[in-house]
């Protein structure tokens, strides 16, 4: 399949991007017409428009989106961003990578994503909670907990679940803290939720590492990115004794071959607006330079198609662990396996998320809570099955360990629909 150029220039269309991988696990799986053309195509897509009064009175109007890919495993599962970028391409490929990563993890939902085409940088708190709460009206009857549950995302957090949750449990006139995870803790959010997917980030590293033969004493990293998932990623990979040599936000990347100290460049970034600009413990270095840094460990985990055919050909590192949602273009697949560099896919490495939010959703149905440790072992647990599983179909298959994590998922979903029969 032909890769599509989007409105970005040299940045593939996502949804595109998606499918070339897609078509290529299809084949292998020797995928039947039939399912082919149900699993790539969502089941739903909701576009809405919102109205919302500002501060200053006047209303502006903000487009907003829900995309289910697919419910055969179960209710749909996916965030919600606010982004200037928002688009139907983008939010119907981030619903179909949901639906491939509950699957790879064993979690019984569908893949969904939502977003909402705004700068919430530049609104104050007033006007996104009136933005959130006209977004759940909107979608009122696509939410809910036994059919489509949302969480954070870019740009938004615990609070945004917060007032999403209390505008639905208005609706239906009775509290109902289940239509949504990432909730804050004294809502029903689950302990353990906010680490989680940096935490799938280190135990997905630790697996590669081991088949690898690397150890992770004398291993070094580099992360991209140091919003919630590149900061624990980096702080936790600190924790296993691999190095974290160079580390970035939109500011730039800071580099320090000697090693970073991750929770001494935590606080300094909490302390200055969440910015690592001026960070004095590093020389300063661009995001592409720290992509092509000779270290043992990449985690992409700020934007999508950072790994270009432009610049895959410079990776020096053996190990990529996707802490993003599409970091690398499908266009550089090709050239990154014949470098013979392990990837731990997005599908794969970041589903440390939803599957805790999935335990979330669990203890919100039980009413019973559970302790941190037991949501860690609990999530470590999947995660490192998972690993094992993907590791295993890409030796099975003679496939990297991305198209391996498709195939899997893949075959989940479409065993999944033929045995529910129902066309």
């Amino acid at each position: 399949m032909e890769v599509k150029e989007s409105k970005l220039i040299g940045h593939s269309n996502p949804f595109e991007s998606m499918m070339s991988r897609f078509d290529v696990a299809a084949k292998i799986l020797g995928l039947d017409e039939d399912t082919y053309n149900m699993l790539k195509s969502p089941v739903k897509q909701v576009m809405v428009n919102l109205p919302v009064t500002m501060d200053n009175g006047r209303i502006n109007v903000y487009e907003g989106f829900r995309v289910i890919h697919n419910n055969y495993m179960g209710p749909g599962k996916g965030g919600i961003r606010y982004a200037m970028d928002v688009d139907l391409d983008e939010v119907k490929a981030l619903a179909a990578w949901m639906t491939w990563k509950c699957s790879v993890v064993n979690v019984p939902f569908g893949g969904a994503k939502g977003g909402i085409k705004c700068d919430p940088r530049k609104m104050s708190k007033g006007e996104l909670e009136r933005l959130t709460r006209a977004y759940t009206q909107a979608m009122a009857d696509v939410f809910g907990p036994e059919k489509d549950i949302p969480a954070p995302d870019m740009g938004t957090g615990q609070q945004e679940m917060a007032w999403l949750m209390d505008e639905f449990s208005r609706i239906k006139g009775f509290t109902n803290a289940g239509v949504v995870t990432g909730k804050p803790l004294v809502l029903g959010g689950s302990k353990g939720r906010v680490e989680a997917t940096g935490r799938g980030v280190m135990v997905t590293c630790r697996a590669a590492l081991n088949k690898l033969k690397i150890n992770p004493a004398n291993a070094t990293a580099a992360v991209q990115g140091f919003g919630n998932v590149g900061s624990i990623s980096a702080k936790l990979l600190e924790s296993q004794g691999i190095k974290i040599v160079a580390i970035s936000d939109v500011t730039g990347a800071y580099y320090n071959k000697e090693g970073i100290n991750v929770s001494e460049a935590i606080a300094y970034s909490q302390a200055n607006k969440n910015s690592l600009e001026g960070y004095k413990n590093a020389e300063k270095i661009t995001n592409e330079e720290l992509l092509t840094l000779d270290v043992d460990v990449l985690v992409p985990a700020a934007l999508q198609d950072v790994i270009t055919k432009d610049n895959a050909a410079n990776i020096k590192a053996k190990l990529i662990v996707e802490g993003a949602n599409g970091p690398t273009s499908a266009n550089a697949d090709a050239i990154l396996k014949e470098k013979g560099i392990m990837i731990v896919p997005d599908i794969l490495a970041n589903a440390g998320g939803v599957t805790v939010s999935y335990f979330e959703w669990v203890q919100n149905h039980q009413g019973y809570y559970w302790t941190e440790e037991r949501v860690n072992r609990r999530a470590d647990r999947t995660m490192k099955e998972a690993f094992e599983q993907v590791y295993q179909a890409s030796i099975k298959f003679n496939v990297d360990m991305r198209i391996a994590a498709y195939i899997v998922a893949i075959d989940k979903v479409a065993s999944t629909r033929k045995l529910l029969g129902g066309f």
